[in-house]
């Protein structure tokens, strides 16, 4: 159900007091004038702290700087005229107890005239004594159309033959309000910048949006799933969703994928996989840092995941990406803290199931093993994938990305085939710093490093799956009866 629709609703139900939860004041009011024009042919009233009421020449200014005046005012027109009266940022004043009595008292004189009141506010603040007399609704950010149809009327009025692919444009603009949607436009278009730099400057807007949440982070990646050596079956799966979230998939009848969860040690590429992801389908990366959803005050950590829901849900389509999930959510979770954890999975893991837009999720684990069932169970995840140690093909692929990011001209110099023999129960990460060291050693020595180099830094290393081959044997286990599904087309 969209806005309209429940707008509507609510004021055919009597819903006479609504809170409506927007910082889009403008585009707000022509939307509810809209409504009222085409089904309820209303007089509309609009209140602001500073200016007072508008919209109607016989009260212009009135109450103004006067909230209790404001409410007042609407007692005293008590013709049978159906009304609609905007209160702009009236949540300032609702904590005062005047305006408590007054607006349960104007309540019923709201019913008798069939007029209503609207709360226009950025932020949900009412107080416990009229959290059960007033609806609360949110107004969500422009769609696709609306998007797409402002940006068209912008052209039009600068007489622009913008040649930029529209539904890019769009897409990129997910998440703005209209407004800073025309701000942009005006920057951009008289700034002449190319369409590679146009991206670029949105990209950049739409990053500093989001870092002001103070919960997720945006992430450039320049990383391609070539750039990533084995995980086979991963990479062609991830491949024949690329296209998952066009309009081509839509009108074929394919539901946009929900995510996958990443499982096994460190080191194996499950950090690259989502950033090679957003690369590789060209939609933004947004990463959750799991700890700043949790906080000491009552209720705060519950609002903070809505919240971040709400934001990736309005950049849509993009990826969420989740590192190290089981840092959060475990099944040995402890009842220290009043249940907060519990709450904030249940509403994380009803939200992984119900989400019909277009945010995949990307999580990932080094202790699958602690993960809580719930999490684990299908439909939560289109699919488990278990990163296992590479074997020596993988190995022999993993080399030869890593010399050719340093040696791109003489990377076949090297004997990545004894090399890959001898990192047996290595991960991907741990080979990169291989060489890293064995170049660190020779530029020490002042001349090129060779392949002894890195076998001399191999001997003396020891890899961290030495120390965690429990947890292997468990994953490796969980393929084998398929729990989870290998990323490599072969194990070890």
């Amino acid at each position: 159900m969209n806005f309209e629709e429940e707008f509507k609703i609510l004021l055919s139900s009597q819903h006479s007091l609504v809170y409506i939860v927007s910082d889009e004041e403008e585009r707000l009011e022509y939307t509810i004038s809209q409504i009222f024009n085409q089904e309820f042919n209303n007089s509309i009233y609009s209140w602001d702290f500073i200016d007072g009421y508008q919209n109607n020449p016989n009260h212009m200014n009135k109450a103004q700087r006067n909230p209790i005046e404001a409410l007042e005012f609407i007692e005293t027109l008590t013709s049978n005229t159906p009304k609609i009266f905007i209160l702009k940022d009236f949540h300032v004043f609702m904590n005062d107890i005047a305006i408590i009595r007054k607006i349960k008292n104007i309540r019923k004189i709201l019913h008798k005239t069939n007029s209503y009141v609207i709360v226009s506010a950025p932020i949900i603040q009412i107080p416990s004594l009229l959290s059960t007399t007033i609806t609360v609704i949110e107004f969500p950010l422009p769609n696709t159309e609306e998007i797409e149809a402002e940006l068209k009327r912008l052209f039009a009025i600068m007489s622009m033959d913008i040649s930029i692919n529209n539904t890019n444009l769009t897409s990129a603009y997910k998440g703005f309000s209209i407004e800073r949607i025309r701000r942009s436009i005006s920057k951009l278009v008289y700034s002449q910048k190319s369409i590679q730099e146009v991206f670029k400057s949105i990209l950049e807007e739409k990053k500093q949006l989001i870092q002001q949440t103070d919960i997720l982070d945006f992430y450039y990646s320049n990383h391609n799933l070539e750039d990533i050596g084995g995980l086979t079956n991963l990479k062609e799966w991830l491949k024949k969703r690329s296209n998952s979230f066009s309009t081509q998939a839509k009108n074929y009848g394919l539901p946009y994928p929900k995510g996958i969860l990443l499982v096994g040690i460190q080191g194996t590429g499950k950090s690259l996989i989502a950033k090679a992801i957003s690369h590789q389908w060209n939609i933004p990366l947004l990463r959750l840092d799991i700890g700043k959803i949790f906080t000491g005050i009552v209720g705060e950590s519950e609002k903070r995941i809505r919240k971040m829901i709400k934001i990736s849900e309005q950049s849509a389509p993009c990826i969420l990406w989740i590192d190290e999930i089981d840092k959060a959510f475990t099944r040995f979770t402890s009842n220290t803290d009043s249940g907060t954890t519990n709450r904030v999975l249940s509403s994380f893991l009803t939200w992984l199931s119900e989400k019909e837009t277009q945010v995949f999720v990307v999580a990932t684990a080094n202790n699958a093993l602690s993960l809580p069932s719930e999490l684990l169970r299908k439909g939560r995840f289109d699919e488990i994938f278990f990163l296992d140690l590479p074997n020596y093909k993988e190995r022999l692929k993993i080399f030869q990305i890593h010399l050719m990011k340093v040696r791109p001209l003489t990377w076949e110099r090297y004997d990545i085939k004894n090399l890959s023999e001898l990192t047996d129960k290595f991960s991907g990460a741990e080979i990169s710093q291989l060489i890293i060291e064995a170049m660190h050693n020779a530029f020490y020595e002042k001349r090129e490093f060779n392949t002894q180099d890195i076998v001399t830094v191999i001997q003396n290393f020891v890899p961290l799956s030495f120390t965690d081959e429990g947890s292997i044997s468990a994953l490796q286990d969980w393929a084998r009866l398929g729990k989870v599904r290998l990323a490599s087309e072969e194990n070890r």
